[in-house]
Parts: structure tokens; sequence; C-alpha cells
């Protein structure tokens, strides 16, 4: 075992950094809405998020699609507008389930987590639905869309740079969580803890809550191209529990669990790298002899 870490080390490529970096940086991102969840007792939400918003995505891909070959747009715009059409239709169809949660729950008199079950089961079908209708015709993949296709996000950089656009992507969703924890830290801090005295002082917690279920919609199709919707899963839930685990502050509490995201992204990294007796390239076919790749 020793000496499988000593070879990975020894052999670690530009390749594997970018994984590595990719891998932590959507862990990060999910972590940081994470802890919102978790101090609201939400945490299903970010479970049912992460397959409500798989109708959203779909749907975006397809008129991302349709806007594509249709001429309408110069290639390389229609290239740009992709993750923008993406990420509009992730958060229409994360705060669209809540919605409909909520309305459910109300008309419905069932508790909370049997509404949302009944709404995030039903637009993940619909979701998966979607999937096999358009499979023919636009090149969809479910397996990419359940587990992600984290060891070829390197194939797709940003032209002109060594830098993975996954990367990016889930980049800036980090610098937009943390971002929103920095400028509405007392916002959030009251909304989660005592929602009814925030209301008193005039802070609308409702509002709080369409604006995190936003952005965790957001985040979660940041990083689904990446890691799939099961794992997103993990991703916001595991860090946040092991870091409340540890501690009862918040602030502490934040910061432990994105040292526990980023670290997971490593650790699994090299147990990926062990368990498949090779250190230093985990694809069939390194990238080093793909076409285009200048590692």
């Amino acid at each position: 075992m020793m000496s499988s870490v000593i070879q990975l080390v020894s052999e670690w490529g530009s390749y594997d950094t970018w994984i590595v970096i990719t891998a932590a940086l959507a862990a990060i991102a999910c972590a940081l809405p994470g802890n919102y969840l978790l101090l609201r007792r939400q945490s299903l939400l970010g479970d049912a998020l992460s397959h409500a918003v798989l109708p959203g995505i779909v749907a975006g891909y397809l008129t991302w699609n349709a806007v594509e070959h249709s001429g309408w747009l110069p290639v390389s715009q229609a290239a740009g507008i992709r993750h923008l059409v993406l990420f509009g239709g992730a958060a229409l169809s994360g705060l669209l389930c809540v919605l409909l949660a909520e309305w459910t729950q109300r008309w419905g008199r069932i508790d909370a987590g049997s509404a949302l079950g009944v709404v995030f089961t039903t637009f993940f079908a619909v979701g998966l639905l979607l999937i096999r209708q358009a499979a023919d015709q636009a090149h969809i993949d479910p397996s990419c869309v359940l587990y992600g296709n984290l060891e070829l996000i390197v194939l797709d950089r940003i032209p002109g740079t060594p830098i993975p656009r996954a990367a990016l992507i889930n980049g800036l969703a980090v610098l937009i969580n943390l971002s929103l924890w920095i400028v509405f830290y007392k916002e959030l801090q009251l909304a989660a803890f005592d929602p009814g005295y925030a209301e008193t002082i005039g802070i609308r917690a409702s509002r709080l809550n369409y604006g995190s279920t936003m952005a965790t919609a957001m985040t979660v199709v940041a990083a689904f191209e990446t890691v799939g919707s099961i794992l997103v899963i993990a991703m916001l839930i595991v860090p946040v529990a092991t870091a409340r685990l540890l501690t009862d502050r918040l602030p502490t509490m934040i910061t432990v669990s994105v040292i526990v995201a980023a670290a997971s992204a490593v650790l699994g990294m090299a147990a990926l790298c062990c368990y498949r007796g090779r250190c230093s390239r985990p694809s069939v076919i390194p990238v080093s002899k793909m076409p285009g790749w200048r590692g």
C-alpha cells in the first residue's frame, strides 16, 4: 500500500491534478449551500433538488441543441450560451419543485417530507423520460447523467488554456456561494436558527429560502456534468454532516465542511488510482495519447 502511494506521488501528472481540482471545486461548491440545508433540517431538499433539476437540465440542453442546429446563432455564440441555458433550466426546475412541494403539503395536508418525496420523484421520472425520448436525436447518455464523467473533463478545455471548462464553472459556483454566505451571513444565520424572529425584525426568511434553493439548484447543475446527479447528493450532505459532528459553531462548521470536501476529492482520486492498480492514469486510454491533448 505504501509503495502504491509513493508511486502515485511520483507519477502524478497535470491530468490528475485537473481532475482533483475540478472534483474539489465541485465538492466545495456543494458543501457551502449544504450548511444552510442542514441547519434548516432540509437535507432531503438537497437530494430532491439533485433529482428535480434533471428535467430542467434536459429541457435546457434540448433547447440549446435546437438553437445550435438551427443556425440562428454562430457556433461560437451557441456554445457560449450553453451553460447559461442549463443553469436557467435547473434553477427554474428546482424552484418549481419547491413551490409544488409546498402547495402539495398545504392542500394535500401531508407532512413536508412526504410532499417533497412525491414531487421530486415525479420530476426525476420526467427527466429520465425526456432523456430516453431525446437520446436518439441528441447525444445524452443516461449513465453520464447519473454518474458523471469526471475522468474526461480535461478534454473540454477553455480555448487557448489548459483549464478544463468544468473547473471554471465549478470555481464560479464556489465564488457565488461563498459571496452569498459573506454578504448575507447574519440573515442566513437568523433564518436558519429562528425564522420566526427573523420575520419579526424584517428579514424575509421565505425569500432567503427561495434564494438558497435557486443557489443550490445552480450549484447542482454546475457539478452535474462532472459528478452526475447521484454523487451530488453525497457532496451536499456528507462534508456538512461530518463538520456538524465536530463543532457547534457555524463559522467553524463551514470551514471544516470545506476542508472535508476538498480532502475527499484528493483521497478519492488516490483511492481510485490505487484500486485500479496504476497511479497516474485512471482512464482506459491515456490522455497524453488522445488527439488535441497538450498537457
